[in-house]
């Protein structure tokens, strides 16, 4: 995320996105075990017997996942082998259990209806990516998902939104869930309460994000309010879930199927925890390992079973990118603002700061996230763009120079 220009996704982006371990503090406290053999060779199944990390037959693996509720399926947003290991694991499951659903983090519930008409077939790719708003509700390049949705639109399986808007995420993020009134939650409901383990791995996240915003620790709300956004967050995906669970002695019972960021599954901690208060309690989780280097630090009950994939060479430089976290402003406030800025980004060394609020880029207006990004991404190497930016009360000038291509 480092090197990318996202509009951030609610306030946690980073939990479900790039750079989350996979591991972190095991729930039990177990003492990690040692993988030994089962790292070294990449394209195959992994769980734990025990203490002990074994390579496992597919078919077994996702035999045990078909025999389930519902199966969650972990990724790192922007790493394409996740996505198209994705797809492989959608494949196989809807060969066991043709009556599958599919459901999405990355849509907000109030575009289910888009996701319908997809399905059916009365969208263009552009038409639903538009009315989807893509760019706005979510925003990572379309091309790492386009093979999970139209594998759904070709074979006629139902998507399902399972998220909630950001303005909803924001609201509780800043006055916490008691303060924001039944009427305005989307109709999710009050989510359980967390595990202890998952609650310490909150604490962690929201001090790195305290530290990646250059603020110092706050008062103890400050932290509860974080932990309400994304309890809420695990609670409104898993409500989407559940309610289409076909419930026992249904004569067609779908197996339902979850993509979302490995964050809001690792220990069954978030979404499945939540299932469980809901009654949803045959749970698979699968996630994948990158790295062999990410393998060797898995732990027993992280997830039913993980997939290790091939290490790929270094790809060629990206495109420029200015290296901050966007979110929408408020109501009637000019621009977007900044987030976050990246350590060592283009952003950082053009004198950018979090909170600052990008206004003009080129000489036009800014409204919105998306035009931010589709300027970022359309500026050529070895060109400069020139930004207004509102710091408090004032406005400043600031030329960004994206470097020449190598």
């Amino acid at each position: 995320m480092a090197a990318g220009c996202f509009r951030r996704i609610g306030l946690a982006l980073f939990l479900t996105g790039a750079g989350v371990a996979l591991a972190g503090p095991a729930a039990s406290g177990a003492e990690r075990p040692q993988p030994a053999q089962a790292c070294s060779e990449a394209g195959r199944w992994l769980a734990f017997d025990g203490k002990r990390l074994l390579g496992v037959p597919a078919g077994g693996v996702l035999a045990d996942a078909a025999a389930n509720e519902v199966v969650l399926i972990g990724e790192q947003h922007d790493v394409e082998d996740h996505h198209r290991w994705q797809l492989q694991v959608l494949a196989a499951l809807h060969a066991q259990r043709p009556d599958l659903v599919i459901g999405f983090e990355m849509f907000p519930r109030r575009v289910q209806p888009v996701l319908d008409r997809w399905v059916s077939g009365q969208l263009s790719l552009q038409d639903f990516f538009a009315q989807a708003e893509w760019e706005k509700v979510w925003n990572f390049p379309p091309q790492l998902y386009l093979p999970l949705f139209e594998f759904a639109r070709i074979n006629r399986i139902p998507m399902v939104a399972l998220n909630v808007d950001q303005k909803l995420i924001r609201a509780i993020s800043e006055k916490g869930g008691q303060a924001v009134p039944v009427a305005e939650r989307d109709g999710v409901g009050r989510a359980a309460s967390p595990p202890a383990a998952y609650r310490e791995f909150l604490r962690e996240m929201h001090l790195a994000h305290l530290a990646g915003r250059n603020q110092a620790p706050g008062r103890q709300g400050s932290f509860e309010n974080f932990l309400d956004a994304q309890l809420t967050w695990d609670r409104a995906m898993a409500e989407a879930l559940a309610r289409r669970v076909a419930p026992a002695g249904s004569p067609q019972r779908p197996l339902v199927v979850g993509i979302m960021g490995s964050g809001h599954i690792r220990f069954g901690h978030g979404v499945a925890h939540q299932l469980r208060d809901l009654g949803v309690t045959r749970v698979a989780s699968l996630l994948p390992a990158s790295t062999k280097e990410e393998c060797r630090s898995l732990q027993p009950g992280l997830a039913s079973a993980f997939f290790l994939l091939p290490e790929k060479p270094q790809p060629a430089p990206e495109p420029p990118r200015l290296g901050v976290t966007l979110e929408e402003g408020e109501k009637g406030e000019m621009g977007v603002r900044i987030a976050q800025v990246s350590a060592g980004s283009l952003a950082e060394k053009s004198g950018l700061l979090a909170a600052d609020r990008i206004v003009e880029m080129a000489g036009r207006p800014v409204t919105g996230t998306a035009e931010v990004l589709a300027a970022v991404r359309r500026q050529p190497p070895g060109t400069w763009l020139p930004l207004k930016v509102a710091r408090k009360d004032a406005q400043l000038e600031i030329l960004v120079r994206f470097p020449a291509r190598p």
